[in-house]
């Protein structure tokens, strides 16, 4: 039997929202997981602790601020145990638009998460193909989940969700990763 996935997300344009389809449907593939798709915006926060896993989405706005439904529900973080539930971000975000504050959402929902006892998973190296000056989502070139920016390198998100969730599902324990 195969482990459930919570994704919880974000979304008001769509990208986060379309982010977490391919990212379910990237996961489900495997046959190692199934995926429940929550809309914060619709969705009481206390359903997280159901789940053993957790993926949550979130937009970066304005100049570091989270997208609105995380910010309108943020607070209910605070009664939410996520002590020893491996977590995993992704965030979306505009490196060309915002520069200097690229993905910062991920960093402000990421340190709640840790707050709350939720153990970081999915971590995703800074390389080349980027173009921002900053983030807080960044830690020693590595982002503390996966950064997509859907407005100027769309081309390159599919393939960095399917290197990303073979990651997720190795940190989470349901994969292990074999060298080619």
């Amino acid at each position: 039997m195969s482990a459930t996935i919570g994704l919880f997300y974000g979304s008001t344009n769509g990208a986060g929202a379309v982010a977490g389809e391919l990212i379910k449907a990237t996961i489900e593939k495997t046959g190692l997981a199934t995926v429940d798709l929550h809309d914060v915006a619709y969705t009481n926060l206390k359903e997280m602790e159901r789940y053993n896993y957790l993926i949550l989405g979130v937009s970066t706005w304005n100049i570091g601020l989270l997208q609105d439904d995380w910010a309108d529900k943020f607070d209910e973080l605070d009664e939410i145990e996520l002590t020893g539930k491996p977590v995993a971000l992704y965030g979306m975000g505009d490196q060309y638009g915002y520069p200097d504050s690229f993905v910062d959402g991920m960093e402000t929902l990421g340190a709640k998460v840790m707050e709350r006892g939720g153990e970081p998973a999915g971590f995703w190296l800074v390389d080349d193909s980027y173009e921002f000056e900053y983030s807080r989502a960044v830690i020693d070139d590595v982002f503390i989940g996966l950064a997509l920016d859907d407005d100027n390198q769309s081309h390159l998100t599919e393939q960095r969700v399917q290197t990303w969730v073979e990651i997720v599902l190795e940190d989470f324990g349901l994969a292990v990763l074999v060298p080619a």
